[in-house]
């Protein structure tokens, strides 16, 4: 049995002890103020604002996360009708959140202010979104990784966020972080500034397995973590990419879910 593929339910006891690190080291980087509301405390979130921003039980779709209509709430049928009428390469996908304000603030603090002690944030946050999710009976994903950003912008921005979140995840969930798993071939056009239809099309042959990689994805459950989802081309894309080089099963990790409009 390869490391992280142990169900969820017999590990849940061990995750404090495997988060003490990162988590604690969150709370020395920001210290004394709620990263949401600035209110003084010990922790980078206040309990008022996780309790209010990320403890929803909304049932979500299982494949993209969406979520769904409270009459569509029967847990042997999360799938919305867009998974069901046209599946996308992934098979599931957690979130922690919706992308919203005030949420949204810190995506933004952490992409295009360098505010990287929010990472483990992200994490933390993460890590209980799959203890509550509806996916929780499955196993663990084999490993990590995260979307690979372009050189240009990797370049200008000193940091790629998707890893800076899926090194402290890989910490408390105990599985290994594959950062160099897979390589952007070609930089595109940032996704926000296109149109749904158009997402796709930009992201066709954008991302490739690094070839000393692939044995190590062959029959594995691969773990995607990116900071926000949208269509979800971008994932889809990645998806494609690990199930055409024989990965068993992918699962993206994403922090913050964009809602429909």
């Amino acid at each position: 049995m390869m490391p992280g593929q142990t169900a969820l339910g017999s590990w849940r006891k061990a995750l404090p002890t495997a988060a003490r690190h990162w988590f604690g080291r969150a709370g020395s980087l920001l210290p004394g103020a709620c990263a949401l509301c600035a209110a003084t405390g010990r922790h980078v979130l206040c309990s008022s604002c996780e309790t209010r921003f990320f403890s929803s039980q909304v049932a979500r779709c299982r494949c993209c996360a969406l979520p769904l209509p409270a009459e569509a709430r029967d847990p042997a049928l999360l799938l919305c009708g867009a998974c069901l009428r046209d599946p996308p390469a992934f098979d599931a996908t957690v979130v922690a959140a919706d992308y919203a304000a005030p949420v949204d603030q810190l995506v933004l603090g952490l992409k295009f202010a360098g505010k990287l002690a929010l990472a483990p944030l992200f994490a933390d946050r993460l890590r209980d979104a799959l203890l509550r999710s509806t996916v929780g009976d499955m196993p663990l994903p084999s490993c990590l990784t995260a979307v690979p950003l372009g050189g240009e912008r990797l370049r200008t921005r000193g940091f790629n966020q998707a890893l800076e979140i899926a090194r402290p995840l890989s910490a408390a969930l105990g599985v290994p972080v594959a950062a160099r798993l897979l390589v952007r071939l070609r930089e595109t056009t940032a996704q926000a500034t296109l149109a749904p239809p158009e997402r796709r099309l930009n992201l066709r042959g954008a991302f490739m397995l690094q070839p000393a990689m692939v044995g190590a994805v062959r029959g594995q459950h691969v773990g995607v973590v990116d900071d926000v989802m949208t269509t979800g081309a971008t994932l889809d894309a990645v998806a494609t990419v690990l199930k055409r080089f024989g990965a068993s099963r992918v699962t993206n990790l994403v922090f913050a879910r964009t809602p429909l409009r």
